[in-house]
């Protein structure tokens, strides 16, 4: 699996967590990266973006404010950073690299997935 995300477990509703997404094949680095999350019976959801250089980010409406999107290429890692989180936040989330260095939350622009990691918040 060449995108393998970590750092997920069980947070109280109020806590944070840090989500990270490594490239094994560091191939990744002139590419857009999303988060994604699917919780049980819903369909995968777009968390957010960032673009090739770091420059420019987007955020789904329901994390705005609480959730940050970093990544650090010298180290082929994306980072998501979340905050004040909600039982709602529950899901498993995923990592993507898009096919071009900008994109968005359309799912079909993300052609690279890793395997997700469990984010479980407790009210």
């Amino acid at each position: 699996v060449q995108l393998q995300a970590s750092g997920g477990g069980l947070v109280q509703a109020g806590g944070s967590l840090r989500l990270s997404c490594t490239d094994s094949r560091r191939t990744s680095r002139n590419n857009a990266m999303g988060w994604f999350r699917q919780a049980p019976g819903k369909e995968r959801e777009f968390v957010g973006s960032i673009s090739w250089n770091g420059a420019n980010t987007n955020y789904a409406d329901s994390v705005k404010g609480r959730f940050a999107i970093s990544r650090e290429n010298s180290k082929d890692t994306l980072y998501l950073q979340m905050n004040n989180l909600k039982p709602e936040d529950t899901a498993v989330y995923y990592c993507a690299a898009a096919r071009s260095s900008y994109s968005g939350a359309r799912i079909d622009q993300y052609v690279k997935w890793g395997r997700g990691t469990l984010v479980t918040v407790s009210s």
